[in-house]
């Protein structure tokens, strides 16, 4: 404590100031201090937390088909270690031909330059009645310090980038396939460790919610493999008609990119055919145009209603914000996982509340009578049809 003399040396306002402006002062400085601190381990730990919530949906998607399989007197590890190496070796064989499929192309476009680059200016002067001359166009490709070449070499130089970019990749699939491992295998004695810290009306809350998030999450992924497999199955036919180069991966990039990506998923998949049969044949490329805007239609008013049936079905506009929301917060994972997250929700929100009987009117009528339905129904007197009618 300052003495009476320190105390009439020290300025008035510093004699005068309330003894709890310090204390906030101090809880000010540690509250700003502990915050930076957690806003710096959360940075620190965002690619583990992804990993996690990566591992979290495609666990509450294969547990399903584990649970089927332990009903048959499987062993729950061996399951989820069979399905999980399934999902393992179809993503390598899809990515690799992909891959496989780009670089072989990119590789011929380069090595035969000149006659692409003739062939795709004949098409635009033929079409779009353009007078381009090839021949410049050839030459600014071919020299050595011109645009082109310019990005040909810095592009080379990224290989090792590249490479080390890749392994980074495997090794974050290696950590999410054992995560999701740990959570399906061990599934039943988590489910028991948590709910040994509730009330036992509690538990039977939490473990319907969980039980919803698994059959639904579940139920909406596995309805869109069937019918990313159906879209992939008949744009294979497409593509080996066409004589298309590598149909098989060609058909189950445009299958499984048209069902994971909302409602621009179909155009972004068939862009890339498309692009590649421009090339050599822009009639070819023409046709899957056609074909993939047909299918669409096809697919949303036949085939979708039907497999979504027992499932569920998110809204367009849902999906297409809730992608948007998920990219714009943890980027292209983010936009996929975003979709079984925006299903797992709109479960539980529809199991949430009293439902009641909608009253009929024809702002909640989802189908309108036809003309001739309406004009039998004024015959026989029906004031109501006479009053919407009016």
């Amino acid at each position: 404590m300052p003495s009476d003399n320190m105390r009439d040396r020290l300025p008035v306002w510093v004699t005068t100031m309330p003894s709890w402006i310090w204390k906030a002062v101090a809880i000010f400085w540690l509250g700003y201090l502990a915050s930076s601190s957690v806003r710096f381990i959360f940075d620190r730990l965002t690619g583990l937390l992804v990993l996690l919530l990566v591992s979290l949906f495609l666990a509450l998607a294969i547990e399903p088909g584990v649970n089927r399989l332990s009903l048959r007197g499987w062993r729950r590890g061996t399951s989820t270690a069979l399905i999980l190496l399934a999902v393992f070796v179809f993503t390598v064989v899809f990515v690799a031909a992909i891959a496989s499929l780009v670089g072989g192309q990119i590789a011929d476009l380069l090595n035969d330059t000149p006659k692409t680059i003739t062939t795709v200016v004949t098409f635009i002067n033929r079409h779009f009645n353009t007078d381009i001359n090839a021949q410049k166009v050839i030459d600014s490709t071919q020299d050595p310090n011109g645009a082109f070449q310019t990005f040909i070499k810095s592009q080379r130089d990224r290989a090792f980038e590249v490479s080390v970019a890749a392994l980074g990749v495997l090794l974050q699939v290696f950590s999410v396939l054992l995560f999701t491992f740990y959570l399906v295998a061990d599934g039943p004695r988590m489910r028991r460790s948590i709910c040994s810290r509730f009330r036992p009306a509690r538990q039977e809350r939490v473990l319907e919610v969980w039980e919803m998030a698994i059959t639904k999450t579940g139920g909406y992924l596995y309805s869109r493999a069937l019918l990313a497999a159906m879209s992939a199955f008949f744009h294979w036919i497409l593509f080996q008609s066409l004589g298309t180069t590598a149909p098989v991966a060609m058909a189950l990039w445009v299958g499984l990119i048209s069902q994971f990506l909302p409602v621009v998923g179909t155009y972004l998949a068939g862009a890339l055919p498309i692009l590649l049969a421009l090339v050599n044949s822009p009639g070819k490329a023409l046709v899957m145009f056609v074909f993939v805007v047909l299918y669409q239609q096809i697919e949303n008013y036949l085939f979708l209603p039907r497999i979504t049936a027992r499932t569920m079905e998110l809204h367009p506009a849902l999906a297409f914000g809730a992608a948007l929301a998920g990219g714009a917060v943890l980027g292209p994972v983010g936009a996929i996982l975003a979709l079984p997250a925006a299903a797992m929700g709109q479960a539980v929100v529809s199991e949430w509340g009293v439902r009641h009987d909608v009253i009929d009117v024809p702002l909640t009528r989802l189908s309108h009578p036809s003309v001739k339905t309406r004009r039998a129904s004024r015959k026989r007197g029906n004031p109501q049809d006479t009053d919407e009618s009016a």
